[in-house]
């Protein structure tokens, strides 16, 4: 089979919206040069479209033009080595499907221990904030809700009340096993995020009052958090230190 039916007819087996790079089609087609060549050519002939220098994706046309990938799919590269999870998507990425915003971002934030300088693919930014927890799929729900309670003050088209109202229905959804694992988490956070986490908890009634106040003794009993809360959103604010 020649190189250019070879890759022509893997491309059709691949469901719609997946990204590929020349590396897909190396263990089987040797001559790197040729794949580059043939993938260039069916991507100015519209078969596949660019996502940015040297990605490629099958596109998926709708009656409001052509869908662009998943974002998993997008940076699916840095969440993943050797088949470890090393990364997730988080910040202004998720703010809209935790029902944060209703903005959509063009930045993917991505999670991880080690980071880089944020750079360009396609139309998407791609921006980094470090995360010293084990990333894994059970921590990842929960390590993206303290991201946004870490940055609460820069999720986009809300106020902070609104946020807390809106985090206060997740914790709830959060069961006691959950609610105990995202304070152990939080202890890796700053103290903002620890105690805007606890007044939250404590706001809702949750049942784990000694991890709760493990919590609280991890915090400076003078330090004052300057969140711009009130007192009617949350009633135990002072308690915290949160103005």
């Amino acid at each position: 089979m020649k190189t250019s039916e070879y890759i022509e007819d893997k491309i059709n087996k691949l469901p719609k919206g997946y990204v590929f790079t020349y590396i897909d089609f190396m263990n089987e087609v040797a001559k790197r040069e040729a794949v580059i060549k043939h993938l260039n050519r069916m991507a100015t002939s519209g078969k596949i479209n660019k996502l940015s220098k040297g990605k490629y994706y099958k596109p998926q046309e709708t009656v409001f033009g052509t869908l662009l990938p998943d974002q998993n799919q997008i940076v699916k590269d840095l969440l993943e080595e050797d088949g470890k999870l090393v990364g997730y998507i988080t910040g202004y990425s998720v703010y809209n499907s935790l029902g944060l915003t209703t903005q959509v971002s063009n930045t993917i934030q991505i999670g991880k221990r080690e980071i880089r300088p944020s750079f360009k693919r396609g139309r998407f930014r791609i921006s980094f904030i470090k995360q010293k927890n084990t990333i894994n799929k059970e921590n990842i729900p929960l390590l993206r809700l303290l991201d946004a309670m870490r940055y609460v003050k820069k999720i986009p088209d809300t106020n902070i009340a609104k946020s807390c109202i809106r985090f206060m229905a997740l914790l709830r959804e959060l069961n006691s096993s959950e609610q105990k694992r995202i304070i152990k988490l939080a202890f890796k956070y700053s103290p903002a995020t620890r105690a805007l986490l606890g007044a939250l908890l404590r706001e809702i009634d949750c049942k784990t009052a000694a991890e709760i106040r493990n919590l609280q003794d991890s915090l400076n009993p003078i330090t004052v958090y300057n969140l711009g809360i009130s007192e009617k959103v949350l009633s135990n604010a002072k308690y915290w230190n949160i103005k």
